[in-house]
């Protein structure tokens, strides 16, 4: 069962949310988040990517990397930015993208219940990005973005949801990105005792967005488990910050693909490999594939159309019938020699809203020689083969809109 707690938050001035709100530290590279923070002492990318204000030769994972996050934190308190709460609360998170609507409650879930499987992850880590998180939230002593959990849909929970926001928020905003951010805090002890015991009685959660934050979390709580001898399992190390949002509200985007070279074969050669997979035919313009084990593909300035043979589809396994598994198995580790996604350099990997546009410009500035559009790997197949303790190939899933940072903090000492 899930178990998960309130928790006194660290969060802005109620004036200085949309000042201090940014997106999370690892959509956006150091020149991009150190033109968003520019002129903006509040960003919270002070804290969440600190080398911004560092010399730009400076190795990012150098320790005065770290040093720097934690001194900015520390400013942001002793400055007000950011002010704690005096009691353990949980708080509701929805955000507005257009027609999409998604609330979530914004708690702390257990280390425990990652590492006993209660918590389910359908990807690998990589090993320099899980020990950088893991540097940043030991160094910080704080968890300073939430995990994106989803949970399957329960009755009892939105009707709770959907009363407790008809109150007056506490923060609601519109950032650059035309999303709104609307945050309520729900401090009533018997609420926060009704929400803890409704989720209790759910059997999983499940990693939607997250993995190295949540793998970074459970190895700092072993760390300082290991440098106590008094550790009880109630420090606040044990537990970490998640926005928990309902299956049925999430948004799931396409995890878009183009590599930087043909690996060595002639356009007409690499299209007759490809043929004896997919079936292949011309487009008039950009493919968006509205169905499973369709691609769209961009080459040469031109839109082809790929169709997965029959023979290629495994419908009983529920890794191999996913649409990236089929893509990689088929074409881009066979044809184009990409064997390993997680770590070849040739494959650059476009998610989201970013979609065909970002992937005709990789192709036509000469960047990429060759880019795919993909079918959004579906809610229920990232569940089922979690359940399933399953792992699905790196990139499979892009949740938008993201969490924003520095909303919540969750203090670990």
């Amino acid at each position: 069962m899930a178990f998960i707690k309130p928790f006194r938050a660290l969060r802005p001035q109620g004036e200085l949310v949309s000042k201090v709100a940014a997106p999370p530290y690892d959509v956006m590279n150091v020149a991009e988040a150190r033109a968003m923070a520019e002129g903006n002492p509040f960003s919270f990318l002070h804290v969440s990517r600190p080398e911004i204000d560092l010399a730009p030769d400076l190795d990012p994972h150098d320790e005065s990397v770290y040093r720097a996050g934690r001194e900015n934190l520390e400013r942001f308190r002793n400055d007000e930015i950011l002010v704690a709460d005096s009691e353990e609360r949980y708080y509701l998170y929805r955000q507005r993208m257009a027609s999409i609507v998604q609330t979530g409650l914004v708690a702390c879930a257990s280390v425990d219940d990652y590492q006993s499987g209660v918590i389910k992850k359908h990807e690998l880590t990589r090993a320099d990005k899980e020990e950088d998180r893991v540097r940043h939230i030991d160094c910080l002593d704080a968890n300073d973005e939430p995990v994106f959990y989803l949970y399957r849909n329960r009755s009892a929970i939105n009707d709770l949801v959907e009363e407790l926001t008809r109150q007056t928020p506490l923060y609601d905003f519109t950032a650059d990105d035309s999303i709104t951010h609307t945050v309520w805090a729900v401090t009533d002890p018997a609420v926060i005792k009704r929400l803890s015991k409704e989720f209790s009685s759910i059997d999983t959660l499940y990693v939607a967005d997250g993995h190295h934050r949540s793998a970074a979390a459970s190895r700092v709580r072993e760390l300082r488990k290991a440098a106590r001898v008094d550790h009880t399992g109630d420090e606040e190390y044990n537990f970490f910050l998640t926005v928990i949002f309902p299956d049925h509200e999430m948004n799931v985007m396409a995890y878009n693909r183009a590599v930087m070279d043909l690996n060595g074969l002639a356009p007409e050669a690499f299209i007759a490999r490809i043929s004896e997979r997919f079936d292949v035919t011309p487009a008039d313009g950009p493919i968006v594939p509205q169905e499973r084990h369709v691609f769209g593909m961009y080459l040469l300035g031109k839109w082809y159309r790929l169709v997965a043979k029959e023979a290629l589809v495994d419908e009983s396994d529920a890794v191999e019938r996913l649409d990236v598994s089929i893509l990689q198995d088929n074409l881009l580790d066979p044809i184009l020699g990409i064997d390993d996604p997680r770590t070849n350099q040739r494959i650059h990997f476009v998610g989201g809203s970013r979609g065909n546009e970002e992937l005709v410009r990789l192709v036509d500035s000469g960047a990429c020689k060759v880019a795919f559009s993909l079918h959004p790997t579906s809610l229920d197949e990232l569940m089922t083969l979690a359940d399933q303790d399953r792992i699905m190939p790196p990139k499979s899933t892009w949740f938008e809109p993201k969490l924003r940072s520095g909303l919540f903090v969750h203090l670990l000492s």
